[in-house]
């Protein structure tokens, strides 16, 4: 099963949003939606939300393709949340470059996913 993970804050939910998930779950089997929550959006992105994080997180999961709403708490969960929830995917698809996120600290953790994922797409 390939496993798909987006993030995002997805306040005031529109019709590009919607598009957005949608292209994500094409893309394989089940789609994880990480939704920024409330500290984190105040605190990192500097922003403020409509509506709160269960709000958001409710209405993600009521949309029909979405498998899976978690919290998006940091910048640098992804490579946590591609070793949880997609590790078996990304073992048989990168195999050669699994090994590179071991170790990854977790200050430059975003940057560092990109390059990995950069070197492999090449």
């Amino acid at each position: 099963m390939k496993k798909v993970i987006t993030y995002g804050t997805y306040d005031l939910f529109h019709q590009g949003h919607y598009n957005l998930l949608k292209r994500a779950k094409a893309l394989g089997d089940y789609l994880i939606v990480a939704v920024s929550t409330d500290e984190f959006t105040r605190m990192k992105k500097d922003k403020k939300c409509y509506f709160s994080y269960e709000q958001r997180k409710g209405l993600l999961e009521s949309v029909r393709f979405v498998d899976l709403v978690i919290p998006e708490e940091n910048w640098d969960q992804k490579i946590k949340d591609i070793k949880e929830y997609n590790e078996d995917s990304w073992k048989e698809k990168y195999k050669n470059y699994h090994d590179k996120f071991n170790g990854i600290d977790d200050g430059h953790a975003s940057q560092k996913v990109i390059d990995v994922i950069k070197k492999v797409s090449r």
